[in-house]
């Protein structure tokens, strides 16, 4: 109870700060009057504008707002949209989340049992091959592969639809693309975890008791080597999340990741406020999450 407690505050204090650092961030960027209204604005449109949104207090009293708003679980209404924000983030986060899960799943059944298969075959040509392919998949930007699956796929082919939400042809590319680049790290990490496991002593141990080899791989060295992988997928969530932006735009998926593109090239400050906070608070569960799986996996560990 005394870990539980110990990480509920500390996000507690996380999420004031970056609430805070985004508050003022967000500020510091330009008006965003200027970007809602054309060129040819009157000052009198301009300054009505500015005293509808609350940008004609001072920046503190639009903090105590901010600040009141927060804790009462509203994050006001978007500049662009003029709906309030919670609402535009609840339409489109579960196909964000959808995108995501996805891509992440992939990326798990993939590259867990590639790097497993790599680490059990060293230096042969099939490490090689594996450790290759993995290497590709990492290594190349999810624009660039996202663009050449439209060239082949749909252009070229016309086997899948080039972008748009709909049935389960419209996610093929977009998983693909998003998953590749999670399977190959996973692999890489899982075979480099997997080979020091295997020379461990326990390991020896549970060979010279003539325990079949897929036992004492599954049961024993796995349950270890896994853990670093665990590890990786909830650090790599703030990197889900950003990369959403660039997919959603390669495909035009309608997820959060466009909402927010749309919100920064605009200066909505509501949207990109309840984006970091939403963000924020993934990362958090992300990580307790994983320090459970930890103590799950591995007896060892004992929470303080």
């Amino acid at each position: 109870m005394a870990f539980f407690v110990r990480r509920i505050s500390r996000a507690v204090i996380t999420l004031c700060v970056v609430l805070t650092i985004v508050f003022f961030a967000t500020r510091i960027t330009g008006d965003p009057v200027m970007w809602l209204l054309p060129d040819d604005a009157s000052m009198e449109a301009i300054e009505n504008t500015r005293i509808r949104l609350g940008l004609d207090k001072p920046i503190h009293e639009q903090f105590s707002i901010f600040v009141k708003g927060v804790l009462q679980g509203d994050f006001g209404t978007s500049f662009l949209h003029r709906r309030s924000v919670t609402s535009l983030f609840l339409e489109r986060i579960p196909q964000t989340v959808k995108l995501m899960s996805w891509a992440l799943g992939l990326g798990i059944v993939l590259g867990i049992p590639l790097g497993i298969i790599a680490a059990l075959n060293r230096n042969s040509a099939l490490d090689r091959f594996l450790m290759t392919s993995s290497f590709l998949a990492y290594s190349i930007p999810n624009f660039v592969l996202g663009i050449f699956f439209i060239l082949i796929f749909s252009l070229t082919l016309r086997w899948l639809p080039s972008g748009g939400y709909g049935n389960w042809r419209y996610m093929i590319m977009p998983v693909v693309t998003y998953g590749a680049s999670h399977a190959g790290l996973v692999a890489r990490l899982m075979r480099s975890s997997m080979l020091d496991v295997i020379r461990r002593d326990f390991i020896r141990t549970a060979d010279s008791k003539g325990l079949p080899r897929h036992t004492v791989i599954m049961k024993h060295a796995f349950r270890i080597a896994v853990l670093p992988v665990i590890t990786l997928i909830g650090l790599r969530l703030p990197h889900l999340i950003s990369g959403s932006f660039v997919i959603e735009t390669i495909y035009a998926w309608p997820g959060a990741g466009r909402l927010i593109i749309q919100a920064a090239k605009n200066r909505d400050f509501p949207v990109l406020q309840y984006a970091v906070f939403v963000t924020a608070i993934l990362v958090i569960v992300a990580n307790l999450l994983v320090d459970l799986a930890y103590g799950l996996l591995d007896p060892r560990i004992k929470y303080d």
